[in-house]
């Protein structure tokens, strides 16, 4: 259970003063649920502003507090224009207070002309006119009340302020507890960090390195922690070894030779199934190195000593895709496979549990569905995890207890972690990589094209559809942003579907998944000819026929994400195309970064090359959550401080006693501050 120091930091957000149905829900939509948090609502940036005298002291583009005079108010001529309000400094310099919408009635009781007020904002010019908009503070009391404000900078949804952020930050903070400390003693003085409440508080106040430094040490620490006692945990249980006699397998059929990537992770797989200690192996590979082959050797294995196999997949239609895929491979092998989804109803429901029951189905192929309570098997001894990313660690460990004994499990991703956070994300797991491509399969041609080229583009696309091939066309986001222009999903497919007609279909995360999925179905049976989406497609069904892809606003994505794009084109045996359309404004970084697409199309140095090129920033662009397990973490303090959390954790594993003694009860709070419970789950009694 969690213990009741944190029960403060886990009270929901109601609970803060200002807070109804109204606010809760833009706060959701930030994951802001809990108290906790929005105390670990981190600022983007500060803003510092400096207090001058008038405004011919200071620069265009400049923070600035300075005190006005309001002169006249100016109401707008229609009803959409800003109110604004002039105003003069101390030597008689005019300049434009400027507020749209509502806020015009928080200018009128806050700026009474012939009333002095100090005035906090960004200094512009509008014409040949002085301006701030909407001041960001204003006081009666003097410019002391204002000062040289650093004010921290939050990431917003609509329905919320600055102002409002930043009240709340502060209710929370108030809450917070005294914690022990978790750090070791060594460590923690060498850091010279602040205490746990200390850190939060700082890291809020201004810009605060060794606070910061801290906070995503913890969140560090917790995962490093967790994954070790999963791996300890695994390592204690006892499982099913697992020797086949290789008579399943010599009767399969491939249509072309295996790797040697593919041949040394076959080895691997069979040495750890041939242990007592359940395997937990993660297979790396590009989309289309291969893993299914290695996925469906290790199965055979499992039906060859006389138990049964599972492969989990994220969504219905790869579930799907796999099973015929599955199936067509192990024809000649005889064994029995079966498709289990939350589709499957009534007898056919039924006739698939009792093949799992009874044993005479010999591998299941599907979604979640697969781990319901209503779902036994006879003897499942292996579990095959697609694209482990998009499954928490205590999903895994559901299936899991679905064996007699605990199963092996190997989990398989496509998308390329760089060495440096593989120990980040998959730190419980042993690793084999596929880093060779399977023999005949083409290089894709990448090419880069101005945005400006547009058209040309369109007309390309509508030459490929008219000669009954199929193409992609990715897009960053869902629908346009307010105050960027990017190019955004359901804009294009408008455009396209204007000119194209019926045969585009749109995808996006947004849409529900019966909507997703027949889109998506659509286009692998050849109806549509253009597939307008977001990212959504990274991990997405096989179309041989489609073999163009344009990515819009390449520079967006990065080098890993465009990989994985890149790599839904190029399926089959015919030449492929993917077109990068690049904008105007291309740092020299990112003219790097998509020259880099051009020259190589390994994914794995790709996503090396992107962590280098992009450090701290987002490494797999446009894409917000499920690329790493981390919320405070940037990627540059992974690589810094993961080496020194990870020690840290093993220091308390092997030496400090574990989760028992002062320091262990402190470390078993962390793990439920970060929510790594299942960690402690793990522990026997625990």
């Amino acid at each position: 259970m969690r213990p009741d120091i944190l029960n403060p930091l886990f009270a929901e957000t109601a609970t803060l003063d200002g807070v109804g149905p109204k606010l809760q829900k833009p706060l959701d939509k930030l994951g802001l649920v809990r108290v906790k948090d929005v105390a670990y609502h981190l600022p983007e940036r500060f803003v510092t502003r400096r207090p001058v005298e008038n405004l011919d002291a200071a620069s265009e583009g400049e923070q600035i507090v300075v005190a006005l005079t309001p002169t006249e108010h100016r109401a707008p001529r229609s009803g959409r224009g800003p109110y604004r309000v002039l105003a003069q400094d101390a030597v008689g310099n005019i300049c434009a207070l400027t507020y749209f919408g509502r806020a015009s009635y928080t200018a009128k009781k806050q700026l009474p002309v012939g009333e002095k007020r100090w005035l906090a904002g960004r200094l512009d010019r509008y014409g040949d006119m002085l301006q701030i908009v909407h001041p960001d503070h204003v006081s009666e009391e003097g410019g002391d009340a204002l000062g040289q404000l650093c004010e921290p900078v939050y990431a917003l949804s609509e329905g919320l302020t600055q102002p409002k952020v930043a009240s709340l930050v502060e209710q929370a903070l108030t809450r917070l507890p005294e914690l022990p400390e978790w750090i070791e003693p060594g460590q923690f003085a060498r850091q010279k960090w602040p205490a746990w409440a200390d850190a939060l508080k700082l890291a809020h106040a201004g810009e605060h390195a060794s606070a910061r430094d801290r906070l995503a040490y913890d969140e560090l620490l917790a995962n490093s922690l967790a994954l070790m006692l999963v791996r300890a945990d695994n390592r204690r249980r006892r499982g099913q070894p697992l020797q086949g006699d290789g008579g399943l397998r010599a009767k399969l059929q491939l249509p072309f030779p295996l790797t040697g990537a593919q041949k040394r992770s076959i080895s691997e797989i069979e040495g750890d199934l041939a242990q007592e200690a359940p395997m937990l192996r993660l297979l790396q590979g590009d989309v289309g190195a291969g893993k299914t082959v290695v996925a469906l050797e290790a199965m055979l294995i499992a039906v060859e000593a006389g138990s049964q196999a599972a492969l989990l997949a994220p969504t219905e239609i790869l579930a799907r895709q796999h099973f015929e895929t599955l199936r067509a491979m192990a024809q000649p092998t005889g064994v029995e496979i079966a498709l289990l989804t939350g589709r499957d109803k009534g007898r056919a429901r039924e006739s698939i549990l009792m093949g799992l029951m009874d044993g005479s189905i010999d591998i299941v192929v599907g979604t979640h569905a697969i781990f319901q309570e209503s779902v036994s098997y006879r003897d499942l001894a292996l579990v095959v995890i697609d694209e482990q990313h998009r499954f928490g660690v205590a999903q895994r460990l559901q299936l899991a207890g679905k064996g007699r004994r605990t199963p092996h499990t190997l989990a398989m991703t496509a998308t390329p972690i760089p060495r440096t956070l593989t120990l980040a994300q998959y730190g419980e797991m042993d690793v084999s990589r596929l880093d060779e491509m399977p023999p005949g399969r083409q290089a894709i041609d990448t090419r880069v094209v101005a945005q400006e080229r547009l058209q040309d583009v369109i007309e390309a696309v509508g030459r490929h559809i008219a000669g009954g091939q199929q193409a992609y066309w990715v897009c960053p986001m869902v629908r346009e942003h307010e105050s960027e222009d990017i190019a955004a999903a359901e804009a294009r497919y408008a455009a396209l579907r204007e000119r194209f007609g019926e045969t585009v279909v749109l995808v996006h995360g947004q849409l529900k998944p019966e909507l997703k999925d027949a889109a998506m179905e659509r286009f692998a049976r050849g109806e549509a000819k253009l597939l307008v989406a977001t990212t959504v497609i990274e991990v997405g069904v096989d179309v041989p026929a489609a073999t163009l892809m344009v990515i819009e606003q390449a520079e967006r994505f990065g080098l890993a994400q465009l990989h994985q794009l890149r790599g839904r084109v190029g399926r089959g045996s015919e030449k492929s195309t993917c077109l990068l359309l690049r904008g105007d404004a291309l740092s020299e970084t990112g003219r790097e970064r998509l020259a880099l697409m051009r020259e190589t199309q390994d994914g794995f140095r790709l996503a090396e090359e992107d962590l280098r090129l992009r450090g701290g920033g987002e490494l797999l662009g446009t894409r917000q959550s499920g690329d790493t397990p981390f919320r405070v973490a940037t990627l540059e303090q992974i690589q810094r401080l993961l080496p020194l959390a990870h020690d840290d954790a093993r220091l308390l594993m092997e030496r400090d006693g574990g989760l028992e003694g002062e320091r262990g009860a402190a470390a078993r709070v962390l793990l439920y501050l970060f929510e790594r419970d299942w960690g402690v789950q793990l522990l026997r009694g625990g």
